[in-house]
């Protein structure tokens, strides 16, 4: 049972940006232990309207009455300094908590937070895990970066110490936590506006794995060596996985692709076989994923076939090669990568389908991931037969970065063809210009982080 001696003297917590995947976690967790918990946020959405069916009042908009009864605020990265339910906690001398600080107090609640990171693949496989775990009735905690079904939602109240969750490495906020487990699933070159280098960025792992306890457990991608190199820094336990690595302790053989594109495979636990297992999302990436599920799921006694059953039940999390729906036997996918390895890899994973053409409407995601990535991003595009590129969505960043989705769209053009990619930045021109070209059996998927998910929903219209 989770341990609140050290957050107890907050009895009413005001959260601001309450709407968010994280935060709206945060406040169920809260609310169900028995705090007074309100929020605000800027605008209505699902998870708003889920939390106040639960009982959390929220104001869409500013709700300065709850904030000045508040005992702390807690607030998103995403709120600025100049937000006036900021200023306003600032003036009444108010603790106020940022997302991640509190989370991590969270995380110390529990005698047993298994933290899942890593560049890529962190939502997918902390939902296999969760899924597993619930096969398993192990009654997890749950806080996972997008939709899960299996949860209705994005988190889950359990009455375990288990506490299942996303570790970002942005800003190194997964520091701000204590785990006793960790899946390291890569480590990337992105989030260079914060970290800079790429050397900095592997330091932040290391301090990470820094952070478990003697008798804690990590798990390792044996096909990334700046993976494997963490072994080197931490005294608990470790188990590593691969595909191409066969000295890993747990392996993926015999890997076949349905015409969805789900792999079935075999795994085997330090050369013997372990279990047959059959997804049911796409891609080799998700063999990775999965091996690092059954990984952890292993050392924590869960059975094989707990594992077989859990993962062939988990058809995706949202917004991951997600289907939104079809016309004139034209499908429309939707899926969240933004970095250039994750495109590759959705591109791979949409390869393994069957279908005609295909036809990506890519949003890029903060000027400065843009330009730090502009020819890994034009090389990553190029894969797909039709690219359209949409304005860069600015996220937390203003464009002092001197780029432009054009950028990607002329580097692309210049090696595959001056029509192979278009910019068009108005999304009724992109609906109108999709739906004039794309061809019975063909597939239209909607990329990137940000409100380039919207378009499936006006393009199915």
């Amino acid at each position: 049972m989770a341990n609140i001696e050290n957050i107890k003297k907050y009895k009413h917590v005001h959260m601001l940006g309450i709407g968010g995947v994280s935060m709206s976690g945060i406040a169920e967790i809260l609310h169900n232990w028995g705090f007074n918990v309100t929020g605000s946020d800027a605008s209505q959405s699902e998870i708003t309207n889920k939390l106040i069916s639960n009982g959390i009042s929220i104001t869409i908009g500013h709700d300065f009455e709850n904030l000045k009864k508040a005992d702390a605020v807690v607030y998103t990265a995403a709120i600025h300094a100049d937000d006036p339910e900021m200023v306003l906690a600032h003036e009444l001398g108010i603790p106020m908590i940022e997302r991640c600080d509190f989370l991590g107090e969270l995380t110390k609640a529990f005698s047993d937070t298994i933290g899942v990171s890593g560049t890529h693949g962190k939502t997918t496989t902390t939902s296999m895990v969760s899924v597993c775990f619930l096969k398993a009735s192990r009654d997890p905690n749950i806080q996972v970066g997008g939709i899960l079904k299996q949860i209705d939602g994005n988190y889950r109240i359990g009455n375990s110490d288990y506490f299942i969750i996303e570790a970002c490495e942005y800003v190194e906020s997964f520091l701000k936590f204590r785990p006793k487990a960790e899946i390291i699933l890569n480590i990337d070159n992105d989030h260079l506006d914060y970290f800079k280098t790429f050397d900095n960025i592997k330091n932040a792992f290391v301090k990470y794995v820094k952070l478990l306890p003697e008798d804690g457990f990590l798990v390792l991608n044996a096909d990334d060596k700046n993976c494997l190199d963490l072994v080197n820094h931490t005294a608990s336990s470790y188990a590593t996985y691969g595909i191409e690595n066969k000295d890993a302790n747990f392996t993926a053989d015999n890997i076949l692709f349905d015409d969805n594109g789900f792999a079935e495979f075999d795994v085997y636990k330090n050369k013997a076989f372990f279990e047959h297992i059959k997804l049911s999302v796409a891609g080799l990436h998700n063999v990775l994923n999965a091996l690092s599920c059954i990984s952890l799921c292993d050392h924590y006694g869960i059975s094989s076939s707990d594992m077989k059953d859990a993962l062939v039940e988990f058809t995706g999390a949202h917004r991951r090669l997600e289907y939104k729906g079809s016309y004139n036997n034209i499908t429309v996918l939707d899926d969240y990568a933004h970095h250039p390895t994750e495109i590759k890899a959705t591109c791979n994973a949409l390869n393994n389908k069957k279908f005609h053409e295909s036809w990506v409407i890519f949003q890029p995601h903060t000027y400065s991931r843009t330009k730090n990535l502009l020819d890994e991003f034009a090389s990553a595009l190029s894969q797909f037969d039709h690219v359209i590129i949409a304005d860069i969505y600015a996220a937390r960043e203003s464009n002092t970065y001197g780029v432009s989705s054009k950028d990607i769209v002329d580097r692309i053009n210049s090696t595959r063809g001056s029509n192979h990619c278009e910019y068009i930045s108005d999304f009724n021109d992109i609906v109108s210009y999709v739906k004039e070209n794309a061809k019975p059996h063909d597939i239209i998927l909607t990329l990137g982080a940000g409100n380039v998910t919207d378009l499936g929903p006006m393009i199915l219209e």
